[in-house]
């Protein structure tokens, strides 16, 4: 087979570039999932994943993710996790060393460290400046890419706000490898200024991403809390296994959101997915994702250069 791997936004750029590589130097999809994921999440720039990602009310970095292999049909994945960075290297952990599928918060912590893995500073000084500012406006909760670089009022609405285009949240990714085999990944810090203990769909198998080997893999990125409510990932790869190609299947999963949730996709939902023959699809809600002021964009590459291009947009109108 030719490798083929595909994540989630601009930032899914360098995620891809580290797991084709690894893919092209023969390494399992699983493999290339862990260690391109890895690139996004230590990457401080991303305010959404990892180290630097914007923290929850009370200023604390609550990191989600989760890891399955389609090979075996495993899974493993955290929620809530404090003070370790490369969450999905925990969940894979998870994965392969415990009788378990999710750890979480301060229990979760704990196994990492027995793991080996170092307690580590996930803020940074310009996402603790933000928090503080946030604080300051007292601000209600919202979703990380939505949120400007300085904060809102409080008479802040979608229709008179503005987006950040450079800020946006999950990175989901997808790969398959020489031997045909799939693997999904997805990790995340969540929605900025949350509950403390507020977990998305990242960490949840069949939401935040599923894989079937026989069929594809699928991820899933936004608007978590409405994502959860019609298992996005699962039904992505369930309509691929009807005989939908990727693509078909995206933007089908994407109208079954919108009909089960209508009202409720201000902040956006979308996903990606890859065929166990290589093909690939991408879709998201039309609302939330509107250029110009924001783009649904994802990375890919199908054994040769990384390309980054804008997705399909679905509305019911």
């Amino acid at each position: 087979m030719t490798p083929v791997y595909i994540a989630t936004w601009k930032f899914g750029v360098e995620a891809c570039e580290v797991g084709l590589r690894a893919l092209l130097e023969g390494a399992s999809a699983l493999d290339a999932v862990e260690v391109g994921a890895n690139v996004v999440e230590e990457n401080p720039t991303v305010n959404s994943v990892g180290y630097g990602g914007l923290p929850n009310a009370e200023g604390v970095v609550e990191l989600d993710a989760a890891i399955m292999d389609g090979a075996t049909h495993s899974a493993g994945a955290v929620a809530a996790l404090t003070g370790i960075r490369k969450p999905i290297s925990v969940a894979r952990r998870v994965m392969d060393e415990t009788p378990h599928v999710i750890l979480a918060g301060h229990n979760a912590r704990r196994f990492a460290l027995q793991q080996g893995f170092p307690l580590a500073d996930l803020s940074t000084p310009e996402s603790m400046e933000r928090w503080r500012r946030w604080r300051a406006e007292q601000t209600a909760p919202d979703v990380a890419h939505f949120d400007d670089p300085s904060p809102r009022p409080k008479a802040w609405s979608e229709e008179s706000g503005s987006l950040d285009q450079t800020s946006h949240d999950t990175v989901g990714v997808c790969a398959l490898d020489h031997a045909g085999n799939l693997a999904a990944g997805c990790t995340t810090s969540g929605i900025a200024w949350k509950r403390p203990g507020r977990v998305g769909d990242s960490p949840l198998i069949g939401s935040g991403l599923y894989v079937d080997n026989e069929v594809g893999a699928a991820a899933a990125t936004g608007n978590g809390d409405e994502m959860m409510k019609v298992c996005l990932s699962y039904r992505v790869v369930a309509l691929m296994e009807e005989g939908r190609p990727p693509q078909e299947a995206c933007e089908e999963a994407i109208r079954y959101l919108l009909r089960k949730r209508p009202g409720h996709q201000s902040r956006g939902a979308a996903c990606i997915a890859l065929s166990k023959d290589g093909r690939i699809g991408a879709a998201a809600t039309r609302a939330g994702f509107s250029a110009p002021d924001r783009l649904w964009q994802y990375a890919y590459s199908d054994g040769e250069a990384v390309r980054l291009v804008e997705g399909v947009y679905i509305s019911l109108d």
